[in-house]
């Protein structure tokens, strides 16, 4: 990008913002960040069934899902549907919900539920078109631990909307921690999360390997364009509010320009 395209993108963004709300600005340009990330999932669902054509990848989907029913035992059941219920429909967002609260409160800001809400919403509208363009049966209900799910296969939910999810929240917590070492464990916590839940949807039977590994792929690609549209916002807030604040004493809002 030239310094001349990114000057006058800041000047748009400034004045967008001026008019909208910083906050309105952010949902607009993440709606227009969904773009790319549909096109990348139609795009993937034509590598899919090239791959499937040629016996690739997905070749290894039925080694790995016999390699799971082997390894399987009630107690190991239970205990990975406990975990992958963490990553579903009620578990997640409940997850998200009580951190997007916390972090408001401790920041007083609304970007956290802003920024946490549209990555859930376009995750959960790229999973919808992904399984809508492909319609890949799941396995065998016979090979699968149940409760069974029906819906089609291909993206999985839980991968995508998990890593979209947890990762805008580490995201967030990495953006607002100091010590590296809590950084660090956020980060770590992420990914073991993000990496179970994927995980055990294969364990279960519920999807496919390749299933929860283009999930992964398309859901790594919305996160980083949720912190990309982020981190320019959030830098120009920044600027603004050191050059609003010269020459006057520095407050909490000059610390968190997000504030609002």
């Amino acid at each position: 990008m030239t310094e001349a395209v990114r000057n006058q993108l800041q000047r748009l963004l400034a004045s967008a913002s001026g008019l909208l709300g910083r906050h309105a600005v952010l949902v607009l340009t993440l709606v227009a960040g969904l773009v790319p990330a549909l096109l990348l999932t139609l795009a993937a669902a034509g590598v899919y069934d090239s791959v499937v054509e040629e016996d690739g990848v997905a070749g290894l989907d039925q080694p790995v899902l016999d390699a799971a029913i082997a390894a399987r035992s009630p107690a190991l059941d239970t205990a990975v549907t406990g975990l992958t219920n963490l990553g579903g429909t009620v578990g997640l967002p409940l997850i998200a919900g009580a951190a997007v609260v916390a972090l408001c409160w401790w920041k007083r800001t609304w970007t956290p539920l802003v920024l946490v809400a549209t990555a859930a919403a376009g995750s959960l509208l790229i999973t919808v078109v992904g399984k809508s363009v492909v319609g890949r049966h799941r396995p065998p209900l016979e090979d699968a631990v149940p409760p069974y799910e029906y819906s089609a296969s291909f993206p999985s939910g839980h991968s995508l909307n998990s890593l979209a999810v947890i990762g805008t929240l580490a995201y967030l917590l990495v953006l607002y921690l100091h010590s590296r070492l809590a950084r660090a464990a956020a980060i770590t916590g992420a990914v073991l999360f993000i990496a179970a839940v994927g995980l055990s949807r294969v364990y279960l039977g519920h999807h496919w390997l390749t299933d929860v590994l283009v999930a992964w792929t398309i859901g790594l690609a919305w996160l980083a364009i949720v912190i990309t549209v982020h981190q320019v916002l959030h830098r120009r807030n920044t600027r603004s509010s050191a050059g609003s604040g010269a020459g006057s004493s520095a407050g909490p809002a000059a610390d968190d320009p997000d504030r609002g």
